[in-house]
């Protein structure tokens, strides 16, 4: 082999090695990606059953219910379309009802959203921005003015 040869054939080996290496990478992100979702997304999503999802809206008021354990149901609304939801744990402190909320897991083979993990809004003034941008897009929550 020349030395122009050996030269060509280490560049090619590095190039096919980065995009291994990217190609892998991609693939790996692609498979941890959460979509975020809005209820009344979900009436034109294609979810698939087991799909991780972020579901993320307000909590519908009177929709709390506290079940055996630390199992609570409540449901997650846009007001336009609710999805009802269970989760097994502890929530937030902040967590209640007619406050932000984003929760994250799997559509169960009922319906029902069942959730691994709970974020609830940190301040009377802040809201997830995945939830904010959602909720004023349908003209349902305007930012408070600060003093």
């Amino acid at each position: 082999m020349t030395r122009k040869q050996k030269r060509l054939s280490v560049i090619a080996g590095g190039l096919a090695f980065l995009g291994a290496a990217t190609g892998l990478t991609f693939y790996a992100l692609g498979q941890k990606a959460s979509y975020f979702y809005m209820p009344v997304d979900l009436t034109t999503a294609s979810v698939m059953p087991g799909q991780r999802i972020r579901l993320g809206g307000l909590v519908e008021k009177g929709t709390i219910q506290r079940g055996q354990g630390a199992m609570v149901g409540f449901s997650v609304t846009d007001t336009h379309k609710s999805v009802k939801v269970t989760y097994t744990g502890i929530l937030p402190d902040l967590f209640r009802e007619e406050q932000g909320v984003i929760t994250e897991g799997t559509f169960g083979p009922d319906g029902v959203f069942v959730a691994d993990s709970v974020l609830a809004k940190h301040d009377e003034r802040y809201m997830p921005k995945e939830v904010a941008d959602g909720l004023k897009a349908k003209g349902v929550w305007q930012e408070s003015k600060s003093e």
